[in-house]
């Protein structure tokens, strides 16, 4: 439709190297590490369970190994849908997000991981809308996104990320759409005194273009990086909320 707002889109590109890595490299390691530290004592009791954002569905694929959960990824990307369907992904829709083609309550849970940083500022309240909409209520809610505008990188520009959020900005969001966070915190926070001088003193230095962060490391540097990550995960277990990190996550419920 003429005058109709794009919807936000990851770089097309990206797939190719999440999908060469995502298994092994030490950032998806240890996120997933972090997030099943979150939702193991919370899974039983769920079912039916949207990803909105799949990427690549190896997440999603993961979820069903993990928790038996009856998963419905979704993304807007053709691209991703493809290599979810080289992985074996069952159930893949494609859609948007600012529009999901599910009736009201169709979910009981939902998870939205390093999506909504896609949309411009002051539009993520639809996403939020959307995402509350199809979940039931008492349905977990579930949201990963990047943290603090002075993390912007050029993987940041590669990638077609529009912002970032702070915690409290996170949550206004999140309650706002109707929903009850019961845990907030940062991650990836161990790392930050290297992500600041890569990105705020190197990268400007060298002047290099737009490109992906996800690559190969060696694997002594891959060891050490995904153990800040592994220790991360152990505190967040704990039931400590990091104060500051590269990531933010919202973990809650839709009121009744």
């Amino acid at each position: 439709m003429s005058g109709a707002t794009p919807a936000p889109e990851m770089n097309d590109a990206e797939f190719a190297n999440i999908t060469a890595l995502e298994e092994h490299l030490w950032w998806f390691r240890g996120q997933r590490q972090i997030l099943n530290q979150l939702l193991d004592p919370l899974a039983a009791g769920y079912s039916r369970v949207l990803e909105a954002g799949c990427g690549t569905g190896y997440q999603a694929r993961e979820f069903t190994r993990r928790y038996g959960w009856r998963m419905t990824p979704l993304d807007l990307s053709a691209e991703g849908l493809r290599h979810g369907q080289r992985l074996g992904v069952d159930q893949l829709v494609q859609g948007d997000l600012q529009a999901l083609p599910f009736a009201a309550g169709s979910f009981d849970a939902v998870l939205s991981l390093d999506v909504i940083v896609h949309f411009p500022a002051g539009e993520e309240s639809r996403a939020f809308d959307e995402l509350a909409r199809v979940l039931r209520p008492g349905g977990l809610f579930v949201v990963r996104v990047s943290a603090l505008h002075m993390l912007r990188s050029r993987h940041s520009v590669f990638t077609h990320e529009k912002q970032r959020f702070t915690a409290g900005h996170l949550r206004r969001c999140a309650v706002g759409a109707g929903i009850e966070p019961f845990r907030v915190t940062y991650a990836n926070s161990l790392l930050m005194p290297i992500a600041l001088f890569k990105f705020r003193v190197w990268e400007p230095l060298t002047g290099a273009p737009p490109a992906s962060g996800v690559a190969p490391m060696p694997g002594w540097i891959d060891t050490l990086l995904g153990g800040a990550l592994a220790c991360e995960a152990k505190l967040i277990g704990a039931g400590v909320n990091l104060p500051l990190g590269q990531s933010v996550l919202l973990v809650g419920r839709k009121r009744s």
